[in-house]
């Protein structure tokens, strides 16, 4: 699987209902949303199909960003089964994202 850009009209289709879903809120001009990206490929290649990566640009689609709450750049937001479950603001090392993604996946292998 690959990173998928999304926006305010977009997202809907793309947003899975069920499994892990990292999205990620940033803007071209962000540096730690620079540095974000190469960390969020490495979790995609990780995960590979067992999770899907959405990014949103806050200046394209600042309806998007408001619906969720983003007051601040990078922010990533876990989704569980199509809903909310975790934020995360600000740039974080790459076990952070690792553990929380592997958090949620072992309960979605519990649950089947």
């Amino acid at each position: 699987m690959s990173i998928i850009q999304v926006n305010d009209q977009s997202v809907h289709n793309q947003l899975p209902k069920s499994g892990v879903t990292l999205i990620d809120f940033g803007a071209q001009w962000c540096p730690p949303c620079k540095t974000l990206l190469p960390i969020l490929e490495r979790l995609d290649s990780k995960f590979n199909k067992r999770v899907t990566i959405l990014t949103v640009d806050c200046d394209e689609s600042p309806q998007l960003a408001a619906q969720y709450g983003v007051m601040s750049m990078p922010t990533v937001i876990v989704m569980n089964q199509g809903e909310p479950v975790e934020k995360l603001v600000g740039l974080r090392p790459i076990s952070v994202y690792e553990q929380m993604i592997d958090r949620y996946l072992v309960k979605d292998q519990s649950v089947v």
